[in-house]
């Protein structure tokens, strides 16, 4: 089980990466553009992410990850003084919080119970449970990011063309 924690934590850190990686290629106003009125925002979704992130891991183990001062709806709009950097602030805090606590988990509190909206799920499930939502938002940003940046994108992948060149040195690497 500590194995999975430090998975866990691994796959967190380059989902972040890839986000960041993304992030720095948007100009601050593609960072507020949305492609249509029922879209999100690279900021919107940001500042959903450091709502959610807030959220759930504070007191992670000890209070209902949906916190009653958490207004999730209100993640969703732009108010006058969400500005880039306040939310990348609020990004960056949400993240640390989230390392902070897988940090400190010990393999026997993996199948502890705790809530989230008051349906109880293992610790384990909670932090899956938060993997796949934030891979999925991250998904989103780096798309949009990609649209943004049309072709100035630097790819956060293995380039078009050089599948079998990145396979071979990939074994190669490992001996395969």
């Amino acid at each position: 089980m500590t194995h999975y924690l430090d998975n866990a934590v691994l796959e967190f850190r380059k989902l972040k990466a890839l986000a960041d990686k993304a992030l720095a290629q948007v100009s601050d106003d593609d960072f507020f553009a949305l492609l249509d009125e029922e879209s999100n925002s690279i900021a919107i979704i940001v500042k959903h992410m450091g709502g959610n992130m807030h959220s759930r891991w504070t007191d992670f183990l000890t209070s209902d990850g949906e916190k009653s001062e958490r207004n999730r709806d209100s993640e969703f709009l732009v108010g006058e003084n969400d500005t880039k950097s306040s939310l990348l602030n609020r990004w960056e805090a949400g993240w640390h919080l989230l390392f902070d606590i897988l940090g400190s988990l010990h393999e026997d509190d993996l199948s502890g119970s705790i809530l989230i909206r008051g349906e109880p799920h293992t610790v384990m499930e909670a932090i899956q449970r938060q993997l796949a939502h934030y891979a999925y938002h991250i998904g989103q940003i780096v798309l949009l990011a990609k649209h943004f940046a049309g072709p100035k994108w630097q790819t956060l992948s293995v380039e078009r063309g050089k599948s079998e060149e990145f396979t071979a040195e990939t074994r190669k690497k490992w001996g395969a």
